[in-house]
């Protein structure tokens, strides 16, 4: 899929008899192109435009069909509240662990990310969420508790780097006029993921009124899973990566284990406002065990459970598809639309979360947990207005995401600063989901839980209106972005850019 900005400006490499080579006109440009000449040709096949491999629409589009299937199966699970299990105990247990490890290996992925590169951090990722899976079918047969804590363990440390090389990925490789479609893009493939995902429970428990899945469910999900982490290796080095201008991804040319370490204190040194975005990072995963267990475990059915993890995850797609685009509205500067998309997330927040608070008034945790209490089917009256309320949940949740991640992407277009930043972002947005799932775990009061969610959300739009209002600029200057770099602005400025500077010379 390409942008429309690279739509009107063309690659140079084309398969035409007298198109340029990617690989010369690098070279004459000073660009350290690191490819086969192959990666650099787009194709066209009847009316459909196929980008370049080493391109970043089709790079992106490597990575979301990784997390579609990796992460995208876990969402799929997890939307089932509980695991999927009649009782939500071990999969709180096993998300406790999961979080905790990887809100401390997300804050510092940024540095095992760009050291280790992104096909291996993605392809480490895939695996964990395989083991995950695979422990909860070992628990529907034995139940053992221990093998889904481990799993989860694990997990998060593999899933601090899959989400860090993804989010640096996202963030550094589109041009500054495209993040938002790129962001919405990624996300609309990778919610695609478990919308299917979630269509497998719903197809083999359709007439079942019971409360847990199948083993087919989860040996589903595990041949995904498995697929997603083999497909990791098909992609190419970050550094070989070239946009339609020429111009490369600004990184670290010889990244080395003390590099990144202190890379990473640099980044909090020269760029301390961006503490500002973290109750954001906090919130940004604190409402799921709120949405997931609360709501859709405790009211409903597994069929039912099901379908609204359906709805929810296609409700992603339109939310994120919705921002995305209007992230990018190119006759709006970009400052601005920093500031409408703030606002905007505000007045949602207050919209859909009111809502959720007049529907959250209805039960309580003893009300669902008695032995007697008939969980709601989508057959029975009053289903409508809780399927549309959990599907404004979904759409809210992929405006939050799409909106930080614009946040991040507009305040450097530097690679190596964006993967700190991404793990930041992953590291305490987990730390706040293994707290939630740990207070859900303890029985807290459902109003309780909602009333920290909404809190939350409220608050920390409110703590980064500074960084949103001062700190988002129409344009990053490359000198700024090369700052935090060993390369040079001749080795990743634009191509014609650069020939154009060759030219007034001389």
């Amino acid at each position: 899929m390409a942008t429309p900005d690279e739509k009107t400006t063309r690659p140079a490499w084309t398969t035409t008899a007298d198109s340029h080579s990617p690989a010369r006109d690098a070279a004459e440009a000073g660009h350290p192109l690191a490819g086969k000449p192959w990666m650099y040709r787009s194709r066209r096949i009847g009316p459909i435009y196929i980008p370049a491999y080493a391109s970043p629409p089709f790079q992106l589009g490597l990575v979301a069909i990784v997390c579609f299937l990796c992460p995208g199966m876990f969402n799929a699970l997890a939307g089932l509240g509980g695991g999927g299990q009649f009782d939500a105990t071990t999969a709180n247990n096993a998300n406790v662990a999961l979080y905790s490890t990887f809100s401390v290996v997300g804050f510092f992925a940024g540095t095992f990310a760009n050291r280790m590169g992104i096909k291996l951090s993605l392809s480490l990722g895939g695996i964990g969420y395989f083991i995950y899976i695979a422990s909860f079918l070992s628990y529907n047969r034995n139940q053992n508790g221990g093998f889904p804590i481990f799993a989860g363990a694990l997990l998060g440390v593999c899933a601090g780097l899959l989400w860090c090389a993804q989010g640096a990925i996202m963030m550094s490789y589109p041009p500054e006029a495209s993040k938002g479609r790129y962001i919405s893009w990624f996300w609309m493939i990778f919610n695609f993921g478990a919308v299917l995902g979630s269509l497998i429970p719903l197809g083999q428990n359709m007439h079942s009124d019971a409360g847990g899945v199948n083993d087919g469910t989860y040996i589903g999900f595990m041949v995904l899973t498995f697929c997603g982490a083999a497909l990791a290796w098909f992609l190419v080095d970050a550094r070989q990566v070239q946009r339609a201008d020429g111009s490369h991804v600004v990184l670290m040319k010889h990244p080395t284990w003390q590099s990144e370490l202190l890379g990473l204190l640099e980044t909090l040194k020269t760029d301390s406002w961006v503490v500002l975005l973290f109750p954001m990072f906090l919130a940004s995963n604190w409402f799921y065990t709120y949405q997931f267990n609360d709501v859709n475990l405790a009211r409903f059915n597994v069929r039912t459970r099901a379908l609204n993890g359906v709805l929810y995850w296609l409700s992603q797609i339109v939310g994120a598809y919705v921002f995305g685009y209007a992230l990018d509205i190119s006759r709006v500067r970009r400052s601005m639309r920093a500031k409408a998309a703030w606002a905007a997330l505000f007045v949602i927040t207050m919209a859909i979360w009111g809502g959720g608070y007049a529907w959250q008034r209805q039960y309580t945790r003893a009300e669902t947990s008695a032995e007697d209490y008939v969980k709601m089917d989508w057959t029975g009256g009053g289903y409508v207005g809780p399927m549309f309320l959990y599907m404004f949940y979904g759409f809210y949740d992929a405006a939050w995401q799409t909106c930080v991640y614009w946040f991040m992407g507009a305040l450097t277009n530097n690679g190596r600063k964006l993967a700190n930043f991404a793990g930041f972002y992953k590291g305490i947005q987990s730390a706040g989901a293994a707290i939630m799932f740990r207070v859900d775990a303890l029985g807290a009061p459902f109003m309780n839980e909602f009333a920290s969610c909404w809190g939350l959300l409220a608050g920390s739009l409110l703590i980064a209106l500074p960084i949103i209002f001062m700190k988002v600029r129409d344009t990053v200057p490359l000198e700024d972005d090369i700052k935090f770099s060993d390369e040079t602005i001749e080795e990743v400025m634009p191509t014609l850019a650069h020939e154009d500077q060759e030219s007034k010379v001389n």
